[in-house]
């Protein structure tokens, strides 16, 4: 077969798999579940797919094995934007060869259940994963009707929980702060109504009691800006910290704020932290410590896991974490006069 032949017929396994040189097994297997396969196998593979314009002939595979070859993926209709999970998750079933339909549900969590309920019983999807809680008894309905994952990551409220509420780094970042020689520290909390805000707050004080350092209070803020100011505005003149852990970046950009109103220098007068990682802040003056969380990791592993669910194989162990800390410039040592043992 020449390149004339290929041109005038949709490529087919067979082609893709003799132009990477391996088995068509070895490239179903590809189109199915990817994981397992060697890197360099991995790449001939895809070279090859690209090369040819291959695309998976679904509604042929729908024929003889009686399987859409169709994914479900539902979001809930509200304030939350998981756009960053939903990309993971897409990316993972398209690369395993499936379609995903993305499905928005309000009404809170009945009206969710009810609506996973529908997508089960329609019969186009082979299986479905949820961005959003269902009730436990919906859960072992869906479980008899279809492959299901229901993320274990937020509450009915849509609010984090579970990994997503880990404070490790809260922790990691005032050890560090305290290995540069900051010894008062402040913490603007979030919302208490979030698993997160009270896991990050419960954390920071283990952690100040743990190394001996001071802290100079907790403000309970609501994630805003406006909070981070109000926290600055609150501290008396001469209970300054050297470094303030704030909820989320919006509440540390509102401490920055707050800090040159009062006339601090940040980071020479004090080192602010946030968290989430948004857009903005490695561009602001200075740049933004913060903590990154890989959202498209968590919505990859859900997806995995379906896949696997789908494929009757165990899903391949991740234990790599979520969260990274990224240092930038809102972040530095003490100034001379502020390290312990010094009149302030």
């Amino acid at each position: 077969m020449d390149g004339a032949d290929t041109a005038r017929r949709r490529p087919t396994i067979t082609d893709v798999a003799r132009l990477a040189g391996v088995s068509p097994q070895t490239v179903s297997r590809y189109l199915r579940f990817n994981g397992g396969l060697k890197p360099a196998t991995l790449e001939r593979v895809e070279n090859a797919i690209r090369e040819l314009d291959y695309r998976p002939n679904l509604v042929a595979r729908s024929m003889r094995t009686r399987k859409t070859g169709r994914l479900a993926i539902l979001m809930p209709a509200m304030a939350f934007n998981p756009s960053r999970m939903l990309a993971g998750a897409s990316a993972t079933a398209h690369a395993a060869g499936y379609f995903v339909d993305v499905v928005s549900a309000g009404g809170g969590v009945r009206a969710r259940s009810e609506r996973l309920l529908e997508l089960a019983d329609s019969g186009q999807f082979e299986g479905i994963l949820s961005l959003a809680p269902v009730l436990p008894a919906m859960e072992n309905k869906l479980h008899q009707r279809t492959t299901v994952v229901i993320s274990a990551d937020f509450d009915d409220e849509m609010r984090v929980i579970g990994e997503l509420a880990d404070a490790t780094p809260i922790v990691r970042m005032i050890e560090h702060l305290a290995e540069l020689g900051h010894s008062q520290f402040l913490h603007v909390a979030g919302d208490a109504q979030f698993a997160s805000a009270r896991a990050r707050k419960q954390g920071y004080l283990d952690t100040v009691e743990r190394l001996g350092l001071e802290s100079v209070g907790v403000f309970d803020g609501d994630w805003s800006g406006e909070s981070g100011i109000a926290a600055i505005r609150s501290l008396p003149n001469r209970a300054r910290p050297t470094a303030v852990i704030a909820a989320n970046d919006l509440v540390a950009a509102g401490v920055v704020r707050g800090a040159r109103e009062r006339g601090w220098d940040v980071p020479g007068d004090i080192s602010v932290t946030g968290w989430d990682n948004v857009g903005v802040g490695q561009f602001m003056t200075p740049s933004l410590t913060t903590v990154d969380v890989d959202l498209e990791r968590l919505g990859r592993r859900a997806m995995t896991k379906l896949i696997a669910g789908l494929l009757d194989t165990a899903p391949e162990a991740n234990g790599e974490t979520l969260f990274r800390i990224v240092w930038r410039e809102s972040t530095a040592e003490p100034s001379p006069e502020d390290r312990p043992g010094r009149d302030r």
